[in-house]
């Protein structure tokens, strides 16, 4: 059961968070990047605090906690990375620039 809350919490975080977000009226994209930031932003936090409560407080087999405290590091290593790259700190110019050479040789 915690396997399958938490892959449900990812799918809704990884796709319906953006789907929420960008909403585009002919051909214009009407969105809020701040918005998707924010949700994103809180939306990995919480799944990472439910995660740690659950681990913390709710849960008594030991297997069942394990695979809580799995999943709140699986969050909190999204959450560090999509930080990271909010500010700057992680880029991908590197991988968009592989692509667009592998483009040209293709």
């Amino acid at each position: 059961m915690v396997k399958s809350v938490n892959c449900a919490l990812l799918i809704l975080i990884v796709i319906g968070v953006p789907a929420i977000t960008r909403v585009e009226f002919r051909g214009w994209l009407l969105g809020s990047g701040p918005a998707l930031q924010l949700l994103l932003f809180w939306t990995l936090a919480l799944a990472l605090g439910l995660n740690v409560l659950a681990a913390s407080f709710f849960m008594k087999a030991r297997k069942d906690r394990v695979v809580c405290w799995e999943w709140a590091a699986v969050f909190g290593v999204l959450l560090f990375a999509y930080c990271a790259f909010v500010l700057g700190y992680l880029n991908f110019d590197w991988l968009k620039n592989f692509l667009l050479r592998l483009r040209r040789y293709v």
